[in-house]
C-alpha cells in the first residue's frame, strides 16, 4: 500500500484507502432513501436499485475497493475564502456557481489519474482485474470512503475529513486482488447543526438525510424540468449548484489547496456577472463551458437557472432592475416553454 500512496501524491490525490465489498448494512438506509423518493428525477439511482451496494454485483470478481480523495479548492484561494463566498450570496447581481465546478470538469481530470494508477498498480500485478469509477456508476461513494478511513459522513451527507473538510472529490478502484481494508474513523460533528440549519431550502430533513428534490444543487444540476415555484425563491442567486452546507463547515476552515491547475477558476465563472451570463448564445455557452461540468445541463437549463436568478434579483429592488427587466424581456419569445415559464415568473418578481 505505501507504493499505491506515494503514486496517488505522484497523480495529484491526497488519501488513499481500502474497503471491502460487504456494504449489505447500508441497504436498509439506500432502501429507505428511495422509497421515500427523495431522489427526485434521478430514475437511475432507482433503476440501479440495491447494486450501488454491492460492488461484486457491478464488477464481478471484485474483492477490494481502493478509495481515492482530492482536493479541488483552487491553489491560490484566500484565507478567509468561506466568508467571501457566503456574502456573494446577498449580492443579487452577482451568479454563484459552486466552487467545484469552476474550473476543469472534474469527471474528466479524476478518471484520467484514476486510471493511470489503476495502470501502474497492474503493471506490478500480473492479471489484475481492475476498474475505476468517479461519480460514474451505481457506486456508495461516501460509504466506501468512510469504511476506508477518509473521513466520516457529516449531517449534510457528505464526507468530511478533519484535516481537509469536505472540499474534495472521491473516485474509486475496484479491484479482484484482497487488500488489507484502512481503519475507518470515528465520527466529529458532535452537537453541531450549522450544515441544516443554512440549508436555504431546508433539503437537509435530518442528520445525515437529504431530500434532493429541495437541494439546490440537484434543482439546478440534476433536475430537467420546471424547477418547482415555491423553491424558486430560496435559490437566490445560485445558478449551478449550491456550497451553503459546506461554507458554514467548522471542519472547512482546514480545506485543503488543490495541487492542480486544472480546478483553477475559469475568469467566466469566478466571480460572474448575472446579465453576463444571460447573455450568451447557446453557442457562446457550449463554447465558454468547453471542458466544463456545467456544460452538461446545456443552455435550456442554464437559461432556467439564470431566469430564477435575475427573478430574484428584481425582487431585491436593484438599482439595475430596468435592465434586469428588459433583458429578460427578450427571451420571452424564446423556443422553450419550460425558459419562457420562468422568464414570465422572473418579471412577475
Amino acid at each position: 500500500m505505501s507504493s499505491i500512496r506515494e503514486w496517488a501524491r505522484e497523480l495529484g490525490f491526497s488519501q488513499i484507502g481500502v474497503a471491502g465489498v460487504d456494504l449489505s448494512s447500508a441497504e436498509p438506509g439506500l432502501a429507505a432513501w428511495l422509497a421515500a423518493g427523495f431522489h427526485g428525477e434521478m430514475e437511475y439511482m432507482a433503476r440501479h436499485g440495491m447494486t450501488r451496494a454491492r460492488p461484486a454485483e457491478l464488477l464481478p470478481g471484485t474483492v477490494s475497493v481502493i478509495t481515492a480523495r482530492m482536493d479541488y479548492l483552487p491553489a491560490h484561494t484566500e484565507a478567509d475564502w468561506a466568508a467571501r463566498e457566503l456574502s456573494r450570496i446577498d449580492q443579487s447581481g452577482q451568479a454563484v456557481v459552486s466552487v467545484y465546478a469552476r474550473g476543469r470538469d472534474y469527471h474528466r481530470v479524476l478518471r484520467s489519474r484514476l486510471s493511470s494508477l489503476s495502470a501502474r498498480i497492474a503493471g506490478q500485478v500480473q492479471g489484475l482485474g481492475h476498474r475505476a469509477f468517479t461519480d460514474s456508476a451505481p457506486v456508495l461513494e461516501v460509504e466506501l470512503a468512510a469504511r476506508s478511513g477518509l473521513g466520516w459522513r457529516g449531517k449534510h451527507t457528505l464526507l468530511l475529513n478533519r484535516d481537509a473538510g469536505s472540499m474534495f472529490f472521491l473516485g474509486e478502484i475496484f479491484v479482484d486482488m484482497a487488500l488489507p481494508a484502512t481503519e475507518p474513523i470515528a465520527t466529529h460533528c458532535g452537537t453541531c447543526s450549522a450544515c441544516l440549519d443554512v440549508c436555504p431550502t431546508q433539503a437537509i430533513v435530518a442528520p445525515y438525510r437529504l431530500d434532493a428534490r429541495r437541494c439546490i444543487s440537484y434543482l439546478t444540476i440534476e433536475h430537467a424540468s420546471a424547477i418547482p415555484e415555491p423553491l424558486r425563491p430560496m435559490i437566490g442567486n445560485r445558478i449551478y449548484g449550491c456550497d451553503d452546507c459546506q461554507l458554514v463547515c467548522p471542519w472547512n476552515k482546514y480545506a485543503q489547496r488543490s495541487t492542480l491547475a486544472d480546478f483553477d477558476a475559469r475568469p467566466d465563472l469566478a466571480a460572474p456577472d448575472l446579465l453576463t451570463l444571460w447573455s450568451w448564445s447557446e453557442e457562446e455557452f457550449l463554447r465558454r463551458t468547453e471542458g466544463s461540468a456545467i456544460r452538461r445541463i446545456g443552455h435550456e437549463r442554464w437559461l432556467r437557472n439564470m431566469a430564477v436568478a435575475l427573478g430574484n434579483a428584481l425582487a431585491g429592488n436593484p438599482a439595475h432592475a430596468d435592465q434586469i427587466r428588459s433583458a429578460l424581456g427578450q427571451r420571452l419569445d424564446h423556443p422553450s416553454d419550460m425558459v419562457r415559464e420562468h422568464v414570465r415568473w422572473a418579471l412577475a418578481r
